[in-house]
Parts: C-alpha cells; sequence; structure tokens
C-alpha cells in the first residue's frame, strides 16, 4: 500500500482527510499510480508538494487500528477527489 506526505516533512505524518464528523481518515492507496494521480490532483489544488511512500499493508493497518486512526483503502476501483483548500 502507500500514502502520502508533504515532501520533506515525512517523519511529520501522513495525509488525511477529513470526514462529515471532523476525523482525520489516513487514505491506503492499494496501487502506487493512484497514489502519485491524487497526489498531482492535489499539487494542481496549491496543496505542497506531495510525496508516495510504500508501506506493509499489515502494519499500516494494525499500527492504525492500535492508535484508534480512521483510515480508508482505495482502490483501482474507487474514485477519490481532493477537498479544496480551505
Amino acid at each position: 500500500m502507500y500514502i502520502l506526505t508533504v515532501n520533506g516533512k515525512e517523519s511529520e505524518g501522513a495525509y488525511s482527510v477529513s470526514n462529515e464528523n471532523g476525523d482525520h481518515v489516513l487514505y491506503l492507496f492499494e496501487e502506487e499510480d493512484d497514489a502519485v494521480r491524487y497526489a498531482i490532483m492535489l499539487e494542481q489544488k496549491d496543496y505542497p508538494e506531495m510525496h508516495v511512500i510504500e508501506v506493509d499493508d499489515e502494519l499500516i493497518i494494525k499500527t492504525c487500528e492500535m492508535n484508534d486512526c480512521h483510515y480508508t483503502i482505495i482502490t483501482p476501483n474507487d474514485i477519490v477527489i481532493p477537498p479544496e483548500i480551505k
């Protein structure tokens, strides 16, 4: 799986979105191409330059669950559009 971070700030955490309850949700991309495409869309909306990082599937999910972190797995069949910057 792949996650996104702000380029140069990888140690500060991964990119997430807010859901309707205001909770942060980590996007876990199954395919690198989808993560890269989403990063490009973010940058086109004036987000900082993003870095795509490959992560171990089981480890990232277990880490999210242990830390009560919300996540969603983005499959090749999903369409995700970046939110507007507020």
